[in-house]
Protein backbone atom coordinates (compact mmCIF):
# COMPACT_ATOMS: atom_id res chain seq x y z
CA UNK A 1 0.00 0.00 0.00
CA UNK A 2 1.47 3.40 -0.95
CA UNK A 3 2.38 5.74 1.89
CA UNK A 4 1.53 9.44 2.15
CA UNK A 5 4.92 10.49 0.74
CA UNK A 6 4.43 8.39 -2.39
CA UNK A 7 0.95 9.85 -2.94
CA UNK A 8 2.31 13.38 -2.63
CA UNK A 9 5.09 12.51 -5.07
CA UNK A 10 2.53 11.19 -7.55
CA UNK A 11 0.46 14.38 -7.28
CA UNK A 12 3.59 16.38 -7.98
CA UNK A 13 4.58 14.23 -10.96
CA UNK A 14 1.15 14.42 -12.58
CA UNK A 15 0.79 18.12 -11.98
CA UNK A 16 -2.25 17.70 -9.77
CA UNK A 17 -3.08 20.42 -7.26
CA UNK A 18 -2.93 19.58 -3.61
CA UNK A 19 -5.44 21.10 -1.14
CA UNK A 20 -4.64 21.84 2.44
CA UNK A 21 -6.97 21.51 5.39
CA UNK A 22 -7.33 25.28 5.28
CA UNK A 23 -8.57 25.05 1.71
CA UNK A 24 -11.19 22.51 2.75
CA UNK A 25 -12.42 24.79 5.55
CA UNK A 26 -12.64 27.72 3.14
CA UNK A 27 -14.59 25.59 0.66
CA UNK A 28 -17.06 24.49 3.31
CA UNK A 29 -17.52 28.07 4.47
CA UNK A 30 -18.07 29.20 0.87
CA UNK A 31 -20.75 26.52 0.39
CA UNK A 32 -22.44 27.64 3.57
CA UNK A 33 -22.56 31.22 2.31
CA UNK A 34 -24.11 30.05 -0.96
CA UNK A 35 -26.64 28.00 0.98
CA UNK A 36 -27.62 31.08 2.98
CA UNK A 37 -27.90 33.23 -0.12
CA UNK A 38 -29.82 30.78 -2.28
CA UNK A 39 -31.81 28.72 0.25
CA UNK A 40 -31.96 30.74 3.45
CA UNK A 41 -35.75 30.81 3.30
CA UNK A 42 -35.83 27.03 3.05
CA UNK A 43 -33.71 26.71 6.19
CA UNK A 44 -36.08 29.05 8.02
CA UNK A 45 -39.12 27.12 6.79
CA UNK A 46 -37.59 23.83 7.88
CA UNK A 47 -37.06 25.22 11.36
CA UNK A 48 -40.62 26.49 11.56
CA UNK A 49 -41.93 23.02 10.70
CA UNK A 50 -39.94 21.32 13.49
CA UNK A 51 -41.45 20.46 16.83
CA UNK A 52 -40.56 22.71 19.79
CA UNK A 53 -37.20 21.86 21.30
CA UNK A 54 -33.48 22.58 21.23
CA UNK A 55 -33.14 21.47 17.61
CA UNK A 56 -35.87 23.88 16.47
CA UNK A 57 -34.31 26.72 18.46
CA UNK A 58 -30.91 26.17 16.87
CA UNK A 59 -32.38 25.80 13.39
CA UNK A 60 -34.36 29.05 13.71
CA UNK A 61 -31.32 30.85 15.17
CA UNK A 62 -29.63 30.17 11.85
CA UNK A 63 -32.68 30.14 9.60
CA UNK A 64 -34.25 33.46 10.59
CA UNK A 65 -31.28 35.67 9.67
CA UNK A 66 -30.49 33.42 6.69
CA UNK A 67 -34.06 33.68 5.49
CA UNK A 68 -34.04 37.46 5.90
CA UNK A 69 -30.91 37.75 3.78
CA UNK A 70 -32.35 35.43 1.12
CA UNK A 71 -35.58 37.47 1.03
CA UNK A 72 -33.62 40.61 0.14
CA UNK A 73 -31.88 38.99 -2.84
CA UNK A 74 -33.28 37.59 -6.13
CA UNK A 75 -30.97 34.57 -6.05
CA UNK A 76 -33.70 32.03 -5.29
CA UNK A 77 -35.54 32.83 -8.50
CA UNK A 78 -32.26 32.68 -10.44
CA UNK A 79 -31.52 29.27 -8.94
CA UNK A 80 -34.95 27.98 -9.89
CA UNK A 81 -34.50 29.15 -13.48
CA UNK A 82 -31.02 27.67 -13.71
CA UNK A 83 -32.06 24.23 -12.46
CA UNK A 84 -35.51 24.03 -14.05
CA UNK A 85 -34.19 21.70 -16.76
CA UNK A 86 -33.45 19.06 -14.10
CA UNK A 87 -37.20 18.39 -13.67
CA UNK A 88 -38.91 19.07 -17.03
CA UNK A 89 -42.42 18.26 -15.80
CA UNK A 90 -45.58 19.09 -17.66
CA UNK A 91 -46.60 22.69 -17.04
CA UNK A 92 -49.24 22.59 -14.32
CA UNK A 93 -49.36 26.33 -13.79
CA UNK A 94 -51.99 28.80 -14.86
CA UNK A 95 -50.71 29.58 -18.34
CA UNK A 96 -53.81 28.43 -20.15
CA UNK A 97 -56.15 25.54 -19.44
CA UNK A 98 -57.01 24.27 -15.97
CA UNK A 99 -59.00 26.52 -13.65
CA UNK A 100 -58.36 29.58 -15.82
CA UNK A 101 -60.73 28.23 -18.46
CA UNK A 102 -63.60 27.75 -16.02
CA UNK A 103 -65.18 31.17 -16.16
CA UNK A 104 -68.51 32.23 -14.78
CA UNK A 105 -69.81 32.28 -18.32
CA UNK A 106 -69.76 28.49 -18.26
CA UNK A 107 -67.69 28.07 -21.44
CA UNK A 108 -64.83 26.38 -19.66
CA UNK A 109 -67.17 24.23 -17.63
CA UNK A 110 -68.86 22.97 -20.75
CA UNK A 111 -65.53 21.84 -22.11
CA UNK A 112 -64.65 19.96 -18.92
CA UNK A 113 -68.14 18.62 -18.27
CA UNK A 114 -68.20 20.25 -14.85
CA UNK A 115 -71.04 22.58 -13.92
CA UNK A 116 -70.16 26.11 -12.89
CA UNK A 117 -70.77 27.03 -9.26
CA UNK A 118 -72.38 30.45 -8.92
CA UNK A 119 -72.98 32.63 -5.84
CA UNK A 120 -76.63 31.50 -5.93
CA UNK A 121 -75.47 28.10 -4.66
CA UNK A 122 -74.61 29.55 -1.25
CA UNK A 123 -76.95 30.51 1.54
CA UNK A 124 -75.34 33.55 3.21
CA UNK A 125 -76.39 32.25 6.62
CA UNK A 126 -74.39 29.06 6.05
CA UNK A 127 -71.31 31.24 5.48
CA UNK A 128 -71.89 33.20 8.67
CA UNK A 129 -72.94 36.27 6.74
CA UNK A 130 -75.95 38.48 7.24
CA UNK A 131 -78.94 37.53 5.15
CA UNK A 132 -80.39 40.10 2.75
CA UNK A 133 -82.95 42.42 4.30
CA UNK A 134 -86.43 40.82 4.13
CA UNK A 135 -88.73 42.38 1.57
CA UNK A 136 -92.51 42.60 1.63
CA UNK A 137 -94.38 39.47 0.57
CA UNK A 138 -97.20 40.34 -1.79
CA UNK A 139 -98.10 37.09 -3.51
CA UNK A 140 -97.61 33.40 -2.74
CA UNK A 141 -98.33 30.32 -4.85
CA UNK A 142 -99.08 27.06 -3.00
CA UNK A 143 -99.09 24.11 -5.37
CA UNK A 144 -98.26 20.44 -5.81
CA UNK A 145 -100.24 17.21 -5.68
CA UNK A 146 -102.72 16.21 -2.95
CA UNK A 147 -99.96 16.69 -0.34
CA UNK A 148 -100.42 20.45 -0.77
CA UNK A 149 -103.90 20.18 0.78
CA UNK A 150 -104.93 21.43 3.31
CA UNK A 151 -101.60 23.25 3.60
CA UNK A 152 -102.72 25.70 0.92
CA UNK A 153 -105.83 26.53 2.94
CA UNK A 154 -103.88 27.00 6.17
CA UNK A 155 -101.43 29.40 4.53
CA UNK A 156 -104.23 31.35 2.84
CA UNK A 157 -106.11 31.74 6.14
CA UNK A 158 -103.01 33.09 7.86
CA UNK A 159 -101.71 35.37 5.11
CA UNK A 160 -104.81 36.72 3.40
CA UNK A 161 -105.82 38.91 6.38
CA UNK A 162 -102.39 40.54 6.09
CA UNK A 163 -103.10 41.63 2.52
CA UNK A 164 -101.03 38.86 0.93
CA UNK A 165 -102.61 37.11 -2.04
CA UNK A 166 -102.31 33.33 -1.84
CA UNK A 167 -102.92 31.39 -5.06
CA UNK A 168 -103.95 27.80 -4.30
CA UNK A 169 -103.32 25.49 -7.24
CA UNK A 170 -103.24 21.77 -6.26
CA UNK A 171 -103.30 19.09 -8.96
CA UNK A 172 -104.52 15.85 -7.42
CA UNK A 173 -103.15 12.57 -8.69
CA UNK A 174 -100.24 14.17 -10.51
CA UNK A 175 -96.52 13.66 -10.14
CA UNK A 176 -93.16 14.73 -11.48
CA UNK A 177 -92.46 11.24 -12.81
CA UNK A 178 -95.60 11.19 -14.96
CA UNK A 179 -97.00 13.64 -17.49
CA UNK A 180 -100.29 11.77 -18.00
CA UNK A 181 -102.42 14.39 -16.23
CA UNK A 182 -100.03 17.33 -15.88
CA UNK A 183 -96.61 18.02 -17.31
CA UNK A 184 -95.16 19.93 -14.38
CA UNK A 185 -92.50 21.68 -16.43
CA UNK A 186 -95.26 23.23 -18.53
CA UNK A 187 -97.50 23.82 -15.53
CA UNK A 188 -94.74 25.61 -13.62
CA UNK A 189 -94.11 27.92 -16.57
CA UNK A 190 -97.83 28.66 -16.87
CA UNK A 191 -98.19 29.39 -13.14
CA UNK A 192 -95.29 31.82 -13.19
CA UNK A 193 -96.60 33.64 -16.25
CA UNK A 194 -100.05 33.88 -14.73
CA UNK A 195 -99.29 34.69 -11.08
CA UNK A 196 -95.70 36.03 -10.87
CA UNK A 197 -95.48 34.89 -7.22
CA UNK A 198 -92.88 36.27 -4.83
CA UNK A 199 -92.86 32.91 -3.03
CA UNK A 200 -93.72 29.40 -4.20
CA UNK A 201 -94.59 26.58 -1.79
CA UNK A 202 -94.34 23.13 -3.40
CA UNK A 203 -95.47 19.86 -1.80
CA UNK A 204 -95.47 16.90 -4.18
CA UNK A 205 -94.35 13.30 -4.50
CA UNK A 206 -97.15 11.11 -3.12
CA UNK A 207 -97.80 9.58 -6.57
CA UNK A 208 -94.25 9.41 -7.87
CA UNK A 209 -93.06 5.94 -8.82
CA UNK A 210 -93.63 5.91 -12.59
CA UNK A 211 -90.93 4.84 -15.06
CA UNK A 212 -89.27 7.74 -16.87
CA UNK A 213 -87.26 7.86 -20.09
CA UNK A 214 -83.53 8.05 -19.57
CA UNK A 215 -80.93 9.85 -21.70
CA UNK A 216 -81.02 7.07 -24.30
CA UNK A 217 -84.82 7.12 -24.47
CA UNK A 218 -85.26 3.82 -22.64
CA UNK A 219 -87.66 3.67 -19.72
CA UNK A 220 -86.01 3.66 -16.28
CA UNK A 221 -87.99 2.02 -13.50
CA UNK A 222 -88.22 3.42 -9.98
CA UNK A 223 -86.28 3.72 -7.75
CA UNK A 224 -82.53 3.35 -8.28
CA UNK A 225 -79.90 6.03 -8.78
CA UNK A 226 -80.67 6.39 -12.49
CA UNK A 227 -84.34 7.05 -11.75
CA UNK A 228 -83.36 9.45 -8.95
CA UNK A 229 -81.12 11.39 -11.33
CA UNK A 230 -83.91 11.79 -13.87
CA UNK A 231 -86.33 12.86 -11.15
CA UNK A 232 -83.81 15.37 -9.78
CA UNK A 233 -83.30 16.87 -13.22
CA UNK A 234 -87.05 17.30 -13.68
CA UNK A 235 -87.40 18.86 -10.23
CA UNK A 236 -84.44 21.14 -10.90
CA UNK A 237 -86.06 22.35 -14.12
CA UNK A 238 -89.20 23.23 -12.15
CA UNK A 239 -87.20 24.97 -9.44
CA UNK A 240 -85.41 27.05 -12.05
CA UNK A 241 -88.74 28.19 -13.45
CA UNK A 242 -90.23 28.98 -10.06
CA UNK A 243 -87.22 30.98 -8.84
CA UNK A 244 -87.72 33.38 -11.77
CA UNK A 245 -84.03 34.14 -12.28
CA UNK A 246 -83.62 34.80 -8.57
CA UNK A 247 -86.56 37.17 -8.20
CA UNK A 248 -88.65 34.64 -6.23
CA UNK A 249 -88.08 32.21 -3.38
CA UNK A 250 -89.16 28.58 -3.44
CA UNK A 251 -90.05 26.47 -0.38
CA UNK A 252 -90.11 22.80 -1.33
CA UNK A 253 -91.31 20.35 1.31
CA UNK A 254 -89.94 16.84 1.55
CA UNK A 255 -92.23 13.88 2.17
CA UNK A 256 -92.71 12.62 5.73
CA UNK A 257 -92.30 8.87 5.93
CA UNK A 258 -95.47 7.08 4.80
CA UNK A 259 -96.80 4.03 6.61
CA UNK A 260 -96.35 1.41 3.86
CA UNK A 261 -92.75 0.15 3.54
CA UNK A 262 -92.88 0.23 -0.27
CA UNK A 263 -93.97 3.88 -0.16
CA UNK A 264 -91.19 4.62 2.30
CA UNK A 265 -88.62 3.44 -0.24
CA UNK A 266 -90.10 5.75 -2.88
CA UNK A 267 -90.30 8.70 -0.48
CA UNK A 268 -86.63 8.33 0.47
CA UNK A 269 -85.58 8.52 -3.17
CA UNK A 270 -87.89 11.46 -3.89
CA UNK A 271 -86.52 13.38 -0.90
CA UNK A 272 -82.92 12.69 -1.88
CA UNK A 273 -83.61 13.83 -5.44
CA UNK A 274 -85.25 17.06 -4.23
CA UNK A 275 -82.24 17.87 -2.06
CA UNK A 276 -79.82 17.33 -4.94
CA UNK A 277 -82.01 19.28 -7.34
CA UNK A 278 -81.93 22.41 -5.17
CA UNK A 279 -78.14 22.58 -4.77
CA UNK A 280 -77.41 25.21 -7.45
CA UNK A 281 -79.70 27.76 -5.78
CA UNK A 282 -79.40 27.34 -2.02
CA UNK A 283 -79.99 31.06 -1.58
CA UNK A 284 -83.30 30.87 -3.45
CA UNK A 285 -84.59 27.28 -3.16
CA UNK A 286 -85.22 26.22 0.43
CA UNK A 287 -85.82 22.52 1.00
CA UNK A 288 -88.02 22.23 4.08
CA UNK A 289 -87.46 18.81 5.59
CA UNK A 290 -90.68 17.51 7.16
CA UNK A 291 -89.08 14.25 8.28
CA UNK A 292 -87.66 15.53 11.60
CA UNK A 293 -91.03 17.12 12.40
CA UNK A 294 -93.38 14.23 11.66
CA UNK A 295 -91.30 11.05 11.33
CA UNK A 296 -87.91 11.39 13.06
CA UNK A 297 -85.47 8.78 11.81
CA UNK A 298 -87.90 8.20 8.93
CA UNK A 299 -90.03 6.04 11.23
CA UNK A 300 -93.75 6.39 10.57
CA UNK A 301 -96.07 7.58 13.31
CA UNK A 302 -99.73 8.61 13.27
CA UNK A 303 -99.52 10.89 16.30
CA UNK A 304 -97.04 13.14 18.04
CA UNK A 305 -96.99 15.52 20.97
CA UNK A 306 -98.33 18.95 20.03
CA UNK A 307 -98.71 21.60 22.72
CA UNK A 308 -98.16 18.98 25.41
CA UNK A 309 -100.87 16.65 24.11
CA UNK A 310 -100.76 13.53 21.94
CA UNK A 311 -102.21 14.60 18.59
CA UNK A 312 -102.97 12.63 15.43
CA UNK A 313 -101.26 14.38 12.52
CA UNK A 314 -101.81 11.94 9.62
CA UNK A 315 -104.84 10.85 7.64
CA UNK A 316 -105.94 7.19 7.79
CA UNK A 317 -104.22 6.52 4.42
CA UNK A 318 -100.84 6.78 6.15
CA UNK A 319 -99.59 9.27 3.54
CA UNK A 320 -101.19 12.69 3.87
CA UNK A 321 -101.23 15.19 6.72
CA UNK A 322 -104.51 15.95 8.43
CA UNK A 323 -105.55 19.41 9.64
CA UNK A 324 -103.35 19.26 12.73
CA UNK A 325 -100.36 18.06 10.73
CA UNK A 326 -100.95 20.68 8.08
CA UNK A 327 -100.93 23.39 10.74
CA UNK A 328 -97.50 22.23 11.84
CA UNK A 329 -96.27 22.21 8.25
CA UNK A 330 -97.61 25.75 7.80
CA UNK A 331 -95.65 26.82 10.88
CA UNK A 332 -92.44 25.48 9.30
CA UNK A 333 -93.19 27.17 5.98
CA UNK A 334 -93.90 30.55 7.53
CA UNK A 335 -90.79 30.37 9.71
CA UNK A 336 -88.73 29.95 6.54
CA UNK A 337 -90.68 32.59 4.64
CA UNK A 338 -90.07 35.17 7.39
CA UNK A 339 -86.32 34.89 6.80
CA UNK A 340 -86.86 36.23 3.28
CA UNK A 341 -89.99 38.35 3.55
CA UNK A 342 -91.89 40.62 5.89
CA UNK A 343 -95.43 39.34 6.28
CA UNK A 344 -96.79 41.55 9.02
Amino acid sequence: MPNDDSLMSRFDQEGLRRFSARDAVVAVLFCMVLLVLFAGASVRHAGEEMRPGVGRTVMLAVGNPAGWIADQLPLKALANDATHWLSPDVNLGSAGGGFTTIATTGTGAAATGVGVVTPDAFDPAALGQAAPRPRPLRRMLVTGDSMSQPLDQDLAQRLSPKGIKVDRDPHLGTGISTTFLVDWSKEAAFQVRQDHPDAVVMFIGANDDFPMPGPDGRQVACCGVNWAAIYANRARAMMNIYRQAGAARVYWLTLPAPRAPVRQMIARVVNAAITVAAEPWASQIHVLDTVPIFTPGFVYRDAMTVGGQATIVRLPDGIHLNDAGSNLAADAVLAAVRRDFTIG
